[in-house]
Order: structure tokens, then sequence, then C-alpha cells
């Protein structure tokens, strides 16, 4: 991606690094599936999608999420394992009006029950400099809140799903 708003968020999940990596690795695109429309169930919605309130009034879209590639290292001498999944995702339908992102979901313990869920990317907004501008306004702030969005609704599925 050439320039692009950054976006950094994170949370945790209660449930020891292993199972959260072999869950996420196993099958990520049902989880955020099933996270986002279990969300969208509770908001009254039948899709998947990324949504934000602005003054009261749900905004989202569906998106289109894919894996690109997942990279798993082991602990080293001074730093913990980590397994980085890297996303992108745009809107299932008309793309060219919502921005496109690129992203990696870094997974590594914070203790031996809690593991991390550490999202950073870049989106390019859309509509060229007309889409600048209005990311520059107020579309920054509508695309980082859907995206801790996205984050919290995924860490809460895996701590409701992984207990036994």
């Amino acid at each position: 991606m050439s320039e692009g708003r950054e976006i950094r968020c994170y949370d945790y999940v209660n449930h020891p690094y292993p199972q959260v990596r072999d869950s996420l690795s196993g099958s990520a695109l049902k989880i955020f599936q099933a996270a986002t429309k279990g969300a969208a169930a509770r908001a009254r919605s039948v899709a998947s999608e990324l949504r934000i309130q602005i003054a009261g009034i749900e905004v989202g879209t569906d998106i289109a999420i894919a894996v690109n590639k997942i990279e798993h290292r082991e602990q080293a001498a001074k730093s913990p394992p980590v397994t980085q999944m890297h996303l992108q995702w745009e809107a299932a339908r008309s793309p060219r009006l919502f921005p496109f992102m690129r992203a990696t979901l870094s997974i590594y313990p914070l203790t031996a029950t809690e593991t991390q869920l550490d999202f950073s990317g870049r989106y390019e907004p859309p509509l060229g400099p007309l889409g600048s501008a209005m990311d520059a306004l107020i579309g920054h702030h509508i695309a980082e809140a859907s995206v801790h969005r996205f984050v919290r609704e995924v860490a809460e599925y895996l701590r409701i799903e992984l207990n036994p």
C-alpha cells in the first residue's frame, strides 16, 4: 500500500496462548465471521459487518476478509512465541466506496493463562482526494472505531467459545 493511515489496537483472551493460537490458526475466517455475526445478531442485524455508531445511528458494511499468510515464531531467548496472521479486507459490495485494509494480527502470551491479540494495520481511504479529505475530517475515527470493535468482538468470541 502506498500511503494510508495506521490503526493499532489490542485486546486479550483469558485462555492459554497454545489454545488461542491453534483455534485461530485452524479456522480464522470462521471465527471472524462467527464473532462479527454474533455481535451483529446482538445488535439485531443479519449480516457480518464492520460497524460503528455515529450520533446514535449504526453505520456498517459487509466485509470480505482474507487471511493471506500465517507465521509462527517459537519462543526465543528474550522474546515470547508469536503467531502473526496477515489479513486484508474490503467491503463485500461496492469496495471502491469503503477503505481497503491490510493488517497483521499478532497473537502472543501475556501470562500462562492470558493471550494478547494485537492488531496493526494500514488502510487506504476510498475515492481518491475526496476520500482523503473525508478521512482527515471523520473517516479515520470511523475506521479506527470499527477496527477496535472487530478486535473486541473476536476476543469476546474466543473468551466464550474456548471455555470447556
